[in-house]
């Protein structure tokens, strides 16, 4: 399958960035149906790397198919997993509540050792037993 890989500085404009460019690509494969919720699951797991991650960014990469599955990767150099919070207060702790809704609980984690870790989720049909992870590493 397809791969598709953006670096994410650490910057305040980089969800959109990456938003962009997950759109971009799900719509040049002819995904559009794919483009609302991989945007938006994109946006959330970006924004919580790029506010938890240390100072060197995060590595996306996206693997889709011609008929799905897409998974998008967010790669940082933070070892804490994430944690899907019960309840949130009005400033946080949605994003992984909706990337857990949006994607029917399909996203998980990848440690990478003293690396980091990657977060990973699912949109689409999926054919056979999930994408494995890849490592950009």
């Amino acid at each position: 399958m397809p791969k598709y890989a953006l670096n994410c500085p650490p910057l305040d404009t980089t969800p959109r960035i990456a938003r962009d460019f997950v759109a971009s690509v799900l719509r040049a494969l002819r995904l559009d149906a794919l483009v609302d919720d991989a945007v938006l699951c994109t946006s959330e797991l970006v924004t919580n790397s790029c506010r938890h991650a240390k100072s060197s960014g995060a590595h996306l990469l996206l693997i889709a198919g011609p008929e799905g599955p897409v998974r998008v990767t967010v790669y940082d150099d933070d070892r804490t997993p994430p944690s899907l919070h019960q309840g949130y207060d009005g400033e946080s702790g949605r994003g992984l509540w909706i990337v857990d809704t949006v994607t029917e609980g399909r996203w998980g984690t990848e440690a990478l050792g003293a690396s980091g870790k990657g977060v990973w989720f699912e949109v689409g049909k999926r054919k056979g037993p999930p994408t494995p992870s890849v490592d950009p590493h």
